[in-house]
């Protein structure tokens, strides 16, 4: 099949309209007008369209292209042979990218945007690692420069993620740092948070003239995900399935939402399943309410499930999962019970990798690996109600880069 011409965006689409993000009562500037500052002018200006459709420029077509979209769907036959299962389990395999995750598809088009501006850096955060090298990639690959401010636990643990952005030409400083003024005030006061960094990030972009990318989180960056979700629509209809299940992990929610969202805009049967980590509990502990997505407090306030801003997160190797809230339209179709959602601890999830890569010969990013248990779960609890489904899963990345991670999780054998 052909890369999708269009991004979806959910936002005509919602049960209710989305509260708007606010600048908060005391400040005197304008945390929303700051947006403007720090992102490309078309990110901005789609972030806050209305539009269902959004055309992909050519050009970035033929970027998504060259690195290998569409990526395969492909079914894990092994892996049903493995838990006796009647159900059929598809996975959507976005490791298949050369830097090893979903995260090149809202790069590429946001590094253009910021080159078609004249500018000639930009900045970012990283947690595990994955958003950091695609931002790396995208940015070498359009001809500028990039910064990348990495979570220093995951700066510590994942250092072939490290030296991968750095074979890209960026620039990793680890956060919280002596850099800004914010990473100092912090500094020394723990292993960091992926909040920290991005208030990094964006003070250093402000300082220096940059653009800022975002990962997650912002509507515009799922719709860009979105490419995924309408290549599987396109892939399951080749086939002749109809997903009863449809399963993804959750960070900031743009891989999930992606993986979901042309699915939930169609208003296609099945139940949409997002799974966090246990150790970062936002499904089961989380608040609906406005608050910061960035821990210095810069960004406007929006209205979103979570732990707060303030929540420093454990060290957990699954990096990409560590962030303290959920994105504002994903949050609202949890709360419209339009989606629901789960928790998997660490150990859990690195034993259904293990199975995974034991059947299927694929190695899923620790973050990954929570949508493979419940998946694994969801046959079979299929198998004890004695009927079959079609469960497909976001295969958000591999973990290639993180098997010293593994084996610390598994310890000795």
């Amino acid at each position: 099949m052909e890369v999708p011409s269009r991004w979806y965006n959910i936002i005509p689409d919602l049960p209710l309209p989305l509260p708007p993000p606010v600048d908060p009562p005391d400040r005197d500037s304008s945390s929303i007008e700051l947006l403007n500052q720090i992102l490309p002018v078309e990110v901005i200006r789609q972030q806050f369209s209305a539009d269902r459709w959004i055309d992909i420029p050519d050009e970035i077509k033929e970027l998504y292209k060259n690195f290998g979209r569409p990526t395969p769907l492909l079914r894990a036959r092994r892996l049903e042979e493995k838990i006796n299962t009647k159900s059929k389990i598809f996975f959507k395999y976005e490791g298949a990218l050369p830097t090893g995750s979903h995260k090149l598809n809202a790069a590429i088009p946001q590094a253009y945007y910021a080159k078609k501006d004249g500018i000639e850096s930009v900045i970012t955060e990283t947690g595990a690692g994955q958003w950091g090298a695609a931002v790396s990639l995208a940015a070498r690959t359009v001809g500028i420069k990039s910064t990348v401010f990495m979570v220093r636990s995951s700066y510590d643990q994942k250092q072939q993620r490290r030296y991968l952005m750095e074979m890209y030409g960026a620039r990793v400083i680890p956060s919280p740092s002596t850099t800004t003024a914010f990473g100092r005030s912090v500094h020394g006061s723990g292993s960091g948070s992926l909040g920290i960094a991005m208030s990094e990030a964006i003070e250093y972009a402000l300082k220096t003239g940059a653009k800022y990318l975002v990962g997650s989180v912002l509507e515009v960056v799922l719709m860009y995900q979105s490419i995924i979700g309408l290549e599987v629509i396109g892939q399951l209809n080749e086939i002749g399935e109809e997903p009863d299940v449809l399963i993804g992990c959750v960070g900031g929610g743009s891989n999930f939402a992606g993986f979901t969202y042309p699915f939930i805009g169609s208003n296609a049967k099945g139940r949409f399943i997002a799974v966090g980590p246990a150790e970062v509990p936002k499904f089961s502990s989380g608040k609906y309410r406005y608050d910061f997505p960035d821990t210095a407090e810069i960004l406007p306030l929006i209205k979103m499930i979570t732990l707060g801003a303030d929540f420093e997160p454990p060290p957990i190797y699954s990096g990409g999962l560590r962030y303290h809230g959920v994105a504002p339209t994903l949050s609202m179709l949890i709360q419209q019970e339009k989606v629901s959602s789960r928790e998997y601890g660490e150990k859990i999830s690195a034993e259904a990798a293990k199975m995974f890569a034991e059947t299927q010969g694929i190695v899923p990013a620790l973050e990954s690996s929570h949508a493979v248990a419940a998946a694994i779960d969801e046959a079979k609890a299929a198998d004890m109600r004695g009927t079959s489904s079609v469960i497909v899963f976001n295969m958000s990345g591999h973990g290639l880069l993180e098997l010293d991670n593994y084996m610390k999780i598994y310890g000795d054998r």
